[in-house]
């Protein structure tokens, strides 16, 4: 029995970058022999063990054979004949085609059959073989590496390859769950948009995305959008918010936040620093957002957040004009009252937005603040005090509400940063 570690954690040591998880493969062992030195299985598909005390994951080598359409389309053989070379084979890239030896006296070093070590000298996200082709997730997994890896290139033949398998319709066959795996993981790294170049370069965001890819080519008024086509406004705001260093949920959205763009003149509303919102923008965007997370099984959290940007970031930017019924009403179709961490996250999206711009990376964004006050002034309201009153005058149902929404208005216009934002 050998033991290496492969795959990300070699690749990260190797980089110079921090280690969090360790993934192992055991050659020449079988399952009796790891259940009997206390190794507690786990693997559905293939033989998976976990480490009796550090709990760490131990998977036997194995290869694997394609036997059908999509990710779970393989045959896996797993003995203790197979190699480590052949084990490391039907990984995805190069660079984490890399193995080194558990034991610390091994004379054998890295282990490095595929040329790993150089591609990460390189930094070149290449495939290993041509079993690549094999499992679609790959492209996405691509994709995210060079999100994360920002000065890593795709080598030219692995891009032809992602092209060659998205025609041949490989990546119409990804399961929901992985694309939203490999998906929001990609948002969460250090330079998101490159994700989504590399697959439209390849032709697979057409396919598991078509309600963004669409995007590209869709004008926007370059003197407020001054880098005047909405795809690549909406990496910027990705970018934007990967350096804001926002949650997925925020990333999310800023991602679908246009959806509802499309060509044509007709136009509604306006203001010093943004572009005019076509009519029904907000409510297209809302129901081609409410398709693609179905299609996705996008979580709760993630769908409500962008769902409610998509509606009301146009107001949002506008919201320096607002007077106090209007802030009131804005704050409420957001549900900032019952879900203020939410409504703070939905301010951060919009401050994305705006600053994804080119030329306002720097540029201040004072509509957040000056809701969030506006939400404080709103949440001073005693809402029990006023019902208690209404009880004892006798008034009951929506005539409550209505008190309540009154003092909420009353409240904002006492407070002193009702005057309309600077700028605004």
């Amino acid at each position: 029995m050998q033991i290496y570690m492969v795959g990300g954690a070699v690749r990260d040591k190797l980089l110079g970058r921090p280690v969090n998880d360790h993934d192992w493969v055991v050659v020449g062992a079988t399952p009796e022999q790891m259940r009997a030195l206390g190794y507690l299985p786990v693997g559905r598909d293939f033989p998976v063990f976990l480490h009796p005390e550090t709990r760490e994951e131990y998977a036997l080598a194995r290869t694997e054979r394609k036997s059908g359409r999509g990710y779970r389309g393989f045959v896996v053989q797993s003995s203790p004949d197979v190699t480590l070379e052949e084990d490391l084979a039907r990984r995805d890239l190069t660079i984490n085609a890399i193995a080194t030896s558990a034991d610390p006296s091994s004379a054998t070093g890295h282990f490095d059959p595929y040329g790993g070590e150089r591609d990460l000298h390189d930094r070149v996200l290449r495939h290993v073989t041509d079993s690549f082709r094999e499992d679609p997730v790959r492209i996405l997994r691509v994709a995210r590496f060079a999100a994360r890896f920002t000065d890593f290139t795709v080598a030219p033949e692995t891009m032809q390859l992602m092209r060659e398998m998205v025609a041949h319709g490989e990546a119409d066959h990804l399961v929901a769950e992985r694309v939203w795996q490999e998906l929001a993981r990609g948002l969460m790294e250090e330079r998101p948009s490159r994700m989504f170049e590399v697959l439209r370069a390849c032709g697979a965001l057409a396919v598991v995305l078509p309600e963004v890819d669409r995007l590209w080519g869709v004008p926007q008024r370059a003197e407020y959008h001054p880098e005047a086509d909405t795809g690549v406004h909406l990496m910027r705001v990705l970018d934007m918010a990967a350096r804001l260093q926002a949650p997925l949920a925020v990333r999310f959205a800023c991602l679908t936040h246009e959806l509802g763009e499309k060509l044509g003149s007709e136009k509604l509303g306006s203001d010093s620093n943004f572009s005019n919102f076509p009519i029904g923008h907000g409510q297209r965007s809302a129901k081609r957002l409410q398709a693609l997370c179905e299609r996705l099984r996008v979580p709760t959290e993630c769908r409500e957040t962008a769902d409610v940007v998509a509606r009301e970031h146009g107001n949002i930017h506008r919201s320096g004009e607002l007077g106090a019924a209007a802030l009131v009403r804005l704050i409420e179709r957001c549900d900032g009252i019952r879900k203020p961490a939410r409504f703070d996250e939905i301010l951060l999206a919009c401050e994305c937005d705006a600053r994804g711009r080119l030329g306002f990376e720097e540029a201040p964004y004072p509509q957040r603040q000056r809701l969030r006050e506006a939400l404080a002034a709103v949440q001073s309201v005693a809402t029990s005090v006023i019902a208690a009153r209404a009880a004892q005058a006798g008034v009951t149902g929506q005539k409550v509400g209505e008190m309540i929404h009154a003092a909420r208005v009353q409240a904002v216009a006492a407070w002193p940063g009702l005057a309309p934002a600077p700028g605004a």
